[in-house]
C-alpha cells in the first residue's frame, strides 16, 4: 500500500496515486461531497509540503483558494479533521496558523472501494487486487539459457539488447517474452504471454522499458503492455 509518507524515490507517482484515489472516491459520491473532496485535493496540490508532512495555511488564504468565505473554510476543515483526513500537528496560536498532516491511512481506507474502478494496475500499486494463482519464481541463471536478443532494426529489439545487458535475470523472467505489437505515433505496444505477465510488467517495469526505448528513439513517449 502507499507508504505512510510519500517522499523519496517514487514519491511523485505515490502523490498522484493518492490524488487519484481521492478523485475516484469523490466521483462515486454526490455533488456536495465531490466539491468538498475537490477542495481538499486542490489544497493538497497547491500547499501541502510532502517533505515535512505538513499543511500550514491560514483560513484567509484557503478561502481565497476555494473562492468561499472563511466560515465555509472553518466548517470544511472541521469535517476533514472529524473524518480523520487531516490531523492537527500543532494548534494555531497568536500569529501562527494551525499545522496539519494528512491522515493517509484513513484516506486510503475510506477510498479503497473505488480503487478497482481505476484499474488492476492501480490496485496492485496500492497493495490490493486479486492476481491469478501464478507465482513469481526467481529463475536460477545457471539452469536457464538466456538468449542474447538479436536486433531486427526496430526500436524494441534494440532496446531489448540494452535491457538484457542491464539485468539478465529480470530480462529472462519478464522482458524476453514481450513481442512488439505495433506503434502509433509515440505509443509503442508490446504483447505479453498472459494477463498476469502484462499487469506485472506494466506496473513494475514500464518505466525501465520506456527509458530504454527512449534511449533508442526519443519519439517514444508511452509503452503499453497488453496480453
Amino acid at each position: 500500500m502507499l507508504s505512510t509518507k510519500p517522499v523519496g524515490r517514487g514519491a511523485g507517482a505515490q502523490k498522484y496515486d493518492l490524488l487519484t484515489a481521492l478523485g475516484a472516491h469523490a466521483l462515486s459520491l454526490g455533488k456536495h461531497e465531490q466539491r468538498r473532496i475537490l477542495r481538499l485535493m486542490t489544497l493538497i496540490t497547491a500547499r501541502y509540503n510532502w517533505t515535512r508532512d505538513e499543511l500550514a495555511v491560514g483560513q484567509r488564504e484557503i478561502a481565497r483558494l476555494w473562492s468561499v468565505d472563511e466560515r465555509t473554510v472553518k466548517r470544511e476543515m472541521a469535517q476533514f479533521r472529524g473524518a480523520g483526513w487531516l490531523v492537527v500537528k500543532r494548534q494555531g496560536a497568536r500569529g501562527r496558523v494551525t499545522e496539519y498532516a494528512l491522515g493517509l491511512d484513513r484516506i486510503l481506507g475510506d477510498t479503497k472501494e473505488q480503487w478497482a474502478c481505476v484499474g488492476i494496475d492501480f490496485e496492485l500499486r496500492m497493495g490490493q487486487g486479486d492476481l491469478p494463482s501464478e507465482k513469481v519464481v526467481p529463475l536460477p541463471l545457471r539452469a536457464v539459457t538466456i538468449a542474447t536478443p538479436v536486433p531486427d532494426g526496430s526500436e524494441w529489439s534494440i532496446a531489448q539488447t540494452l535491457l538484457h545487458t542491464e539485468d539478465r535475470s529480470t530480462f529472462a523472467a519478464w522482458l524476453q517474452a514481450l513481442r512488439r505489437e505495433g506503434r502509433a505515433g509515440g505509443s509503442l505496444t508490446l504483447r505479453a504471454p498472459s494477463r498476469f505477465h502484462a499487469v506485472y510488467v506494466q506496473t513494475h517495469l514500464e518505466r525501465r522499458i520506456l527509458a530504454a526505448c527512449r534511449s533508442v528513439d526519443d519519439e517514444v513517449t508511452e509503452v503499453r503492455i497488453i496480453a
